[in-house]
């Protein structure tokens, strides 16, 4: 990844800029992204909030219901209100930022499909492409390096 990558919301009030490639991305099908993206998924790409520089306004965390009861946050534009990134467990060190509000939304194509027992019946998978009905085993799926940048911002296996 080149450094440096921009993103920002619908009418311009927050920039961003990634300072490092994602760990991994999700494209998750559970009912809640679908719900809070109003769409048939959401492509996330996990990484440290310390590679988000954010070059211009302050994203506001809303707090979201959710189907598992989990704390979810999701940090909005105060403007327009488009989800920048996600706080999942209130975990402050780490972000699922929204590949779609990326300046390139095709930098970073999906490693795994997630909560495919909920995808929409007419959403095709691409191919040799990991997919599981619910989660998975991060140690199987996750570079070595990434599970390493997690540990380091989050102290656990």
């Amino acid at each position: 990844m080149k450094t440096g990558m921009p993103g920002g919301c619908a009418c311009g009030e927050v920039r961003y800029r990634l300072d490092a490639a994602p760990m991994f991305v999700h494209c998750c099908h559970c009912r809640d992204c679908q719900r809070q993206a109003g769409s048939a998924f959401a492509i996330n790409a996990l990484i440290e909030t310390s590679n988000i520089a954010i070059l211009s306004g302050a994203p506001k965390p809303v707090s979201m219901p959710t189907d598992s009861g989990r704390p979810h946050d999701i940090h909005r534009c105060p403007a327009c209100w488009t989800a920048l990134w996600s706080d999942y467990g209130r975990r402050p060190a780490l972000r699922f930022l929204r590949v779609a509000t990326l300046d390139d939304p095709a930098a970073f194509e999906p490693d795994v499909h997630i909560f495919t027992r909920s995808k929409l019946p007419w959403v095709v998978l691409p191919k040799g492409k990991p997919a599981f009905e619910v989660y998975y085993d991060m140690k199987k799926e996750w570079p070595a390096a990434s599970l390493a940048r997690r540990r380091a911002v989050l102290g656990d296996g």
